[in-house]
């Protein structure tokens, strides 16, 4: 088991409620589509997908604090704010700054993206505005994990996964920046996949394959790291092996959805992985259900831009998913591989 979230419980008891949840009726968006009969083992027949949050701006980096409550906490990247949302009491704000703390503007999404629990439990977060990955402290502050390769800032750290061992991978799109690619800020001519190790603050560039690298996640026994890529031109998810040392070996393509880009709203962005292996990745037109092969079986349609998604609540086995301006859920058959790394379940 974790370590309670201290810190994480003082600063959300210090939030002042946004606004109050007072009803179970949720209201639906859009559809599950089934294209394989393997997605009822996935997604049950009846499952329906809930709106239980709206009103943001652009929501990302969904993760599942276990606990008693437990809670769900998410980013509002133009916001520069996490929020927490839990079942009963609705939605408060945690945090705020959340990804940049300077003074001059910073474009239009300054906060920060993806949002991970360290194996102590603790809140990691890629920050675009400051341009590095972060830990919240059990005494509230946060400190620096990693903010340059070989002495040249990030770009604007992505998304972030943790394997069992604490090594970290995290992605490095330039997105962050005010002006994305051809800002005069950006200091690395390239957008990198990289690791650090346990203890570390120095990060190891293990690809730069990927023109746009973004949404990460790991298999269940940490040999394979899926990445997506945000580009409309190739948009596509691959899968990457993971050698004993960590480093990254040769890579395959899972999916190739560069045919829906236009069709349907958003790009592959962020994933949860299940203990059987199931992917549940955003792309276009929602939340794409992969085997670890590659083979889609159904997809989760929102109808909006889809930009991350978790597995949590009490036990593991729902869809948190980040939607544009919405805060969505579904129930599955699948329980997550982090909400297993972070209770033992």
């Amino acid at each position: 088991m974790i370590r309670p979230l201290l810190s994480l419980l003082l600063l959300s008891c210090l939030s002042a409620h946004a606004n109050a949840q007072d009803t179970l009726n949720f209201p639906t968006l859009g559809e599950v589509l089934r294209f394989d009969d393997a997605m009822t083992d996935c997604v049950p027949a009846d499952a329906k997908l809930e709106v239980i949050a709206s009103g943001f701006d652009w929501t990302e980096g969904p993760v599942w604090v276990p606990g008693e409550p437990g809670f769900l906490l998410f980013s509002d990247i133009p916001q520069n704010a996490v929020y927490r949302w839990e079942e009963g009491e609705g939605i408060s704000l945690f945090l705020s700054p959340s990804g940049y703390t300077g003074v001059a503007d910073y474009g239009a999404e300054p906060g920060c993206n993806g949002l991970m629990l360290d194996l102590d439990g603790r809140l990691v977060s890629c920050e675009h505005g400051d341009r590095r990955v972060s830990v919240l402290t059990e005494a509230g502050g946060k400190r620096t994990i990693v903010d340059n390769y070989q002495g040249k800032r990030l770009n604007s750290p992505n998304d972030v996964v943790f394997d069992s061992k604490g090594n970290l991978y995290f992605t490095d799109p330039p997105y962050g920046l005010p002006e994305r690619w051809e800002d005069e800020r950006r200091e690395l001519d390239f957008c990198g996949v990289y690791r650090v190790k346990a203890g570390s603050n120095e990060a190891e560039l293990v690809s730069k394959e990927l023109d746009r690298p973004n949404g990460v996640a790991l298999s269940p026994d940490g040999k394979t790291l899926y990445v997506a890529q945000s580009d409309p031109k190739a948009a596509i998810w691959k899968a990457f092996v993971v050698n004993s040392d960590g480093t990254l070996g040769k890579s395959r393509l899972l999916y190739d959805a560069t045919k829906d880009v236009g069709k349907l709203p958003g790009l592959p962005d962020g994933m949860a992985v299940a203990t059987d292996g199931t992917i549940f990745a955003t792309g276009p037109g929602g939340v794409y259900v992969f085997t670890p092969e590659g083979k889609l079986l159904g997809r989760i349609s929102t109808g909006e831009r889809t930009a991350n998604c978790t597995l949590g609540g009490p036990d593991g086995k729902t869809l948190y998913i980040t939607a544009d301006m919405y805060i969505c859920r579904i129930q599955t058959n699948c329980v997550g591989v982090t909400f297993k790394q972070q209770t033992g379940e």
